[in-house]
């Protein structure tokens, strides 16, 4: 039989480191990669920025501030953008849907770049060397430098404006009347001040006159006891305001008035047809103007009644015939047998 030969401990131990090595150095790559994993753990996605700002191969890829990848490449200009290709973690494949955005980030104050990906559950996962849509991040330091040169340039047009007299503070500069008029205003109202601390005049008095103030006090707690009156119900505007039934009583009068009003529009009762017949309108438009007429022939003196008022002899005479016989009636009063004297005679 062959015989077996044995190992020697000097052949195994180098087996052994050779394995420990290995080990090590899987264990440095896993530490180094971070939340990466291995290469068969990583799938490629694309982003495109206007600006890379010092983005390069090598520079972190995060999502929500984790490390999840790596920029492989900054590829070539498309049109006016650049594309990255980005390495991440198949893990975070239901977070980088087609509801993230990819934005530029920094790794230290010293200016290194990185991408961060805003993570979404809402969106449909990006396949392999799919795009992430792009985006901003608020806050970044091109951010304020672009709010603040908005500013300066606000600014300097305010300034600009002012020294052309623009606006009331333009023209408060430069308008010498203006600045006249102000100063008036202002000792205008230094008088008024000192005159009403001085007591003068009706805001002065009520200032300063503890009569006036209690007159005030005194009318609106008048105004007041009168406003509970009428809320109680008590008066006649009171009871306007709160009674029912006054109220109704009032409504159905306005409803009566429009019903007159009514039956006055449709030509009903005489005030109806007064208002509306034309017929009726006619007579007494007619007998309006004989009216008329027959008072123009009095006032002319025309017929008896019109002499009676025009003709002052037949007057005189008529009134001396009343009087004729008056003093007839007298005398035959006092002594009746010299007047009324009968005589009987028998055939």
């Amino acid at each position: 039989m062959p015989r077996t030969r044995s190992l020697a401990w000097s052949e195994l131990k180098i087996g052994v480191t050779t394995i420990l090595a290995v080990a090590i150095a899987s264990a440095t790559i896993f530490m180094l990669t971070g939340g990466r994993g291995f290469f068969w753990q990583r799938y490629n996605l694309k982003t495109r920025f206007e600006n890379v700002a010092g983005l390069k191969s090598g520079s972190p890829v995060r999502v929500a501030g984790v490390e999840v990848g790596t920029v492989t490449s900054v590829d070539d200009f498309v049109g006016e953008q650049v594309d990255v290709s980005l390495e991440v973690n198949k893990s975070m494949r239901q977070r980088i849907t087609t509801g993230s955005t990819a934005f530029l980030g920094s790794v230290s104050l010293l200016g290194e770049s990185a991408v961060d990906i805003t993570p979404s559950t809402k969106g449909t996962p990006i396949p392999d060397w799919g795009y992430i849509p792009p985006g901003r991040a608020k806050g970044q330091i091109a951010d304020v430098a672009e709010q603040a040169q908005q500013s300066v340039a606000e600014i300097t047009k305010l300034v600009t404006d002012i020294r052309l007299g623009k606006g009331t503070v333009g023209k408060l500069m430069t308008d010498e009347q203006l600045y006249t008029d102000l100063q008036l205003f202002a000792a205008s109202a230094g008088d008024l001040t000192r005159g009403i601390r001085d007591g003068r005049g009706t805001l002065g008095k009520l200032a300063n006159d503890p009569t006036a103030a209690n007159a005030l006090a005194a009318s609106l707690m008048n105004v007041q006891r009168m406003t509970d009156q009428i809320n109680a119900g008590q008066g006649s505007l009171g009871k306007l305001v709160n009674d029912d039934a006054f109220a109704n009583s009032l409504n159905k009068a306005t409803a009566s008035i429009q019903e007159i009003t009514a039956k006055l529009n449709r030509g009903e009762g005489t005030a109806g047809k007064l208002m509306n017949d034309q017929a009726l309108y006619n007579k007494l438009d007619a007998v309006t103007g004989r009216f008329d007429e027959l008072l123009t022939k009095l006032n002319a003196g025309e017929g008896t009644a019109g002499q009676l008022l025009k003709d002052k002899q037949l007057y005189e005479n008529m009134n001396g015939t009343v009087a004729e016989l008056r003093t007839l009636l007298s005398a035959i009063q006092k002594d009746p047998k010299k007047y009324l004297n009968v005589r009987i005679s028998v055939f």
